[in-house]
């Protein structure tokens, strides 16, 4: 593997911007000094922000999946039956978490690629009998973003708890956790927050926190009352990445800086970008071909050119680091994530990488063509807003 520095170009864990990097060099905290009470303290502050809600937003040392997993452990007992919607490899992987903590999963399957339907969601609640519903907003081995708020208004008229997995769409895509009635929302640090991997986030309705005094499944680290008594204090029960969280603190200051609103302006743009410039070459879209897919873009090899050949070159020869698909799609799959500090000249440096390997590897393309496209549709947009 070459050793020279990467862009990274996957939906997560993304590029750091230098003012983060910066940050996470200064002198390490004490976690229990008055000075990183202060920093936890704003933290948290900035993360209401982000996840627009007035809940408590809980803050763990681990991926996000481990926020994931403190939810399952927090709001059920064994044999609890719960819903868990799946169009991809992460829906998968939340119905395999509940599975082994004994919870009776059904299943809300739709083929890869497809996004989940609010009367698909309701049918299935009503014939399970579920009271609790897990549901992944953006799926990254698809690229597809799926319609959340009518999803929750589902869930809300059924009486029913929603847990939404939006660990590559908080701060890329619009998500408003209280306005559209969410009960909990957990996300990492690594993807559109900008951070160094380490953190887990879970925003926590009221409706979530009566729950949590019936669940029965054993916690101890993911405990959220232990979680929630610690940052009342302006701190956390166990030790966190105190540098981290530094780091998180001038990261979420560079999301709040331009907006929200601006941010996602800029990721749809991007998304038009990568869009364009992968058709221009006569590649095929996997990722949906609209503004849904604003956080990676899901392109096909030509026939006969191996995916993760070229992922390999894009790497070694490029400096570029993409993302590679799951499952049968593993030869044919590739996927440019575009959240968090990604520039229109970073996807076009990409594109153009693209065409030079394809074109090494025997693909008709001709060079010159993704940027030019890539630069167009971004300056539209742009121009539009």
């Amino acid at each position: 593997m070459a050793d020279r520095p990467q862009k990274l170009l996957t939906p997560g864990p993304t590029s750091v911007p230098p003012s983060v990097l910066r940050a996470l060099s200064k002198p390490v905290l004490h976690h229990r000094s008055p000075d990183f009470a202060a920093v936890f303290e704003l933290a948290q502050e900035r993360l209401r922000e982000v996840f627009r809600t007035e809940n408590e937003v809980l803050v763990f040392t681990s991926s996000g999946t481990g926020a994931f997993e403190s939810a399952v452990v927090n709001l059920l007992s064994p044999g609890d039956r719960v819903l868990a919607v799946s169009q991809g490899e992460f829906g998968e992987r939340w119905q395999a978490m509940a599975r082994a903590f004994g919870c009776d999963v059904v299943p809300l399957t739709y083929p890869w690629g497809e996004a989940p339907r609010p009367a698909g969601l309701r049918e299935a609640l009503a014939e399970s009998g579920a009271a609790t519903a897990f549901i992944v907003h953006s799926e990254t081995s698809t690229g597809v973003v799926c319609d959340l708020e009518p999803l929750l208004a589902v869930c809300r008229e059924e009486g029913v708890l929603s847990v939404v997995d939006a660990v590559s769409s908080l701060g890329a895509v619009p998500l408003e956790t209280d306005a559209w009635g969410a009960d909990v929302v957990v996300t990492g640090s690594q993807k559109a927050l900008m951070t160094p991997p380490g953190l887990a986030f879970a925003a926590v309705s009221d409706r979530a926190w009566e729950r949590t005094v019936e669940a029965t499944l054993p916690r101890f680290y993911w405990d959220w009352a232990r979680q929630r008594r610690a940052q009342a204090k302006r701190s956390t029960p166990f030790t966190p990445p105190t540098s981290t969280v530094v780091a998180l603190v001038e990261a979420l200051g560079l999301v709040l800086e331009g907006g929200l609103d601006a941010a996602f302006a800029r990721h749809r743009a991007l998304g038009r970008a990568c869009r364009a410039g992968i058709k221009s070459i006569g590649l095929e879209l996997y990722s949906p071909e609209d503004d849904s897919a604003a956080v990676l873009t899901g392109a096909l090899t030509p026939e006969g050119i191996d995916a993760v050949e070229l992922r390999l070159a894009l790497r070694d020869r490029h400096g570029i680091t993409i993302a590679g698909g799951h499952g049968d799609l593993v030869s044919r799959l590739f996927r440019i994530g575009h959240i968090g500090h990604v520039t229109i000249d970073d996807i076009a440096e990409a594109l153009g990488a693209i065409e030079v390997e394809l074109r090494e590897a025997g693909a008709d393309v001709e060079p010159g063509r993704a940027a030019p496209a890539a630069f167009e549709a971004f300056g539209s947009v742009a121009a539009a807003g």
